[in-house]
C-alpha cells in the first residue's frame, strides 16, 4: 500500500490551520496573551491542549498502542467522517461495508457526497473476504468493518478480516467499539502488521461515558498525522478531556462492570430464549442481543407501555422481526423479563 495513492491529493498537500496552542506548548509561561482569550473565568477560559498529549499518554498505557498511533475523537464518529474526508474524492471514489451494520458509515458517506457499497453478511451474520473484495474497484479507497458487529451482536471471523487486510489495497477500518465485552483479540494488537488498518474504539460502551463524547482511533503514525492534520483545532474540550482522565483511573470498577454485564447477557439470553414469543436468540459478544421474535413492532410498543425501550431492527436487512436489547442492571433484566412473561399472546 503506498498511503498517497489513497489520500486525495489536496488533503495530502493541505497545510493545516496553526492555533496558538500548537504553536506554544511548553509549561513555563505564566501569561498567555496570544489566543484572544478571556483572561477571567479559569480553567475554562483557556482553549485545551488540541492533541490531548496527557490524555493519550494515559490511553496508549491502557491499550497498548504508541502515543503517535492514537487519534481521539468527539466520539468515533468523528474519526469516521475524517476518514472519508482524507481518503475519498466526493463523486468518485467509493467505499464497502458489510450490512447489516452501524447505520453512521452509510451516513456519513452519504453526507460527504461517495458511493456507499453494502455487501451482504450470511443469514448466520458471517463475513466472506471474497464476497466484500468482490464489490471493490479500483475506486474503493475505505471497507468498514464492525466487529463485535452492531446491530447482530456478533463478532466477525479473524481470519476473514484478516484475508481483507492482506487483500484489499486501501484502508480497512474495524470497528471494536464493543471489543471489551468480547473474548477476541483486538485488533489495535495487529497496527505494525497491517499499514492498512485503522482500529475504533470507544469510552461510551464498556466505561459507562456516553455523555462524555470521547473515540479513540488507531493506526500508523502517518495515517493519524493525517487525522490530526484535518480535525477541527480544538475537538475534544477540556471538560471532556479531564473527565476522561478521571474515568481512566478506575480500570478496576470498569472491569467489574464488564463481568456483571457478561454474567447478565448469559443469564438474560437463555432467558429470553425460553420465552414463547421468542423464535431465535444470535449469538453476541456484546453488551447487547438481537433475537427473532413473533410480532417484534408489537412487542416494542408493548413494552414502551410498561417503560422500557428496546430497539426494533425488522427495517434492518437481515434482521426482520428483531429486537436488540441491551443488557441493564439485574434490576432492569428483571422487569424486561416479567413484562416479557406477561405479555398478552
Amino acid at each position: 500500500m503506498v498511503l498517497q495513492e489513497l489520500i486525495r491529493p489536496n488533503i495530502w498537500n493541505l497545510t493545516p490551520y496553526s492555533c496558538a496552542r500548537q504553536e506554544y506548548s511548553d509549561g513555563d509561561a505564566t501569561v498567555f496573551l496570544d489566543a484572544n482569550e478571556s483572561p477571567y473565568h479559569s480553567p475554562l477560559n483557556r482553549y485545551p491542549d488540541p492533541l490531548q498529549r496527557e490524555l493519550k499518554r494515559e490511553i496508549s498505557r491502557l491499550k497498548g498502542v504508541a502515543e503517535d498511533c492514537v487519534f481521539l475523537g468527539n466520539g468515533s464518529d468523528e474519526a469516521i467522517d475524517l476518514v472519508l474526508r482524507i481518503f475519498c474524492e466526493p463523486r468518485q471514489d467509493n467505499v464497502v461495508a458489510i450490512s447489516p451494520s452501524y447505520g453512521m458509515y452509510e451516513v456519513a458517506a452519504n453526507i460527504n457526497n461517495v458511493e456507499y457499497r453494502p455487501v451482504l453478511l450470511s443469514e448466520s451474520f458471517s463475513l466472506s473476504a471474497n464476497k466484500l473484495l468482490a464489490a471493490t474497484d479500483r475506486h474503493t479507497k475505505l471497507a468498514f468493518l464492525c466487529s463485535p458487529n452492531n446491530p447482530t451482536g456478533n463478532s466477525l471471523s479473524h481470519e476473514e478480516v484478516e484475508k481483507v487486510l492482506r487483500r484489499f489495497n486501501g484502508i480497512v477500518v474495524v470497528d471494536e467499539a464493543y471489543g471489551d465485552f468480547s473474548c477476541e483479540k483486538p485488533f489495535r494488537e495487529e497496527l505494525q502488521e497491517h499499514d492498512n488498518l485503522i482500529v475504533l474504539n470507544t469510552l461510551s460502551k464498556a466505561w459507562a461515558s456516553a455523555a462524555i463524547r470521547l473515540g479513540m482511533a488507531f493506526a500508523s503514525p502517518q495515517i493519524i498525522s493525517f487525522m490530526n492534520r484535518v480535525k477541527y483545532p480544538y475537538n475534544i474540550s477540556l471538560p471532556t478531556q479531564r473527565e476522561a482522565l478521571e474515568v481512566l483511573k478506575h480500570r478496576t470498577e470498569v472491569e467489574q462492570w464488564v463481568r456483571l454485564i457478561l454474567r447478565e447477557r448469559e443469564r438474560v439470553t437463555a432467558a429470553f430464549a425460553r420465552l414463547p414469543l421468542c423464535q431465535k436468540v444470535f449469538p453476541t459478544d456484546a453488551n447487547f442481543f438481537l433475537a427473532r421474535v413473533d410480532g417484534a413492532e408489537s412487542i416494542y410498543r408493548y413494552l414502551i407501555s410498561r417503560g422500557i425501550v428496546v430497539r426494533d431492527r425488522s427495517r434492518v436487512r437481515l434482521c426482520q422481526e428483531c429486537l436488540r436489547i441491551t443488557i441493564g442492571t439485574p434490576e432492569e433484566n428483571d422487569a424486561l423479563l416479567k413484562a416479557l412473561n406477561d405479555y398478552p399472546r
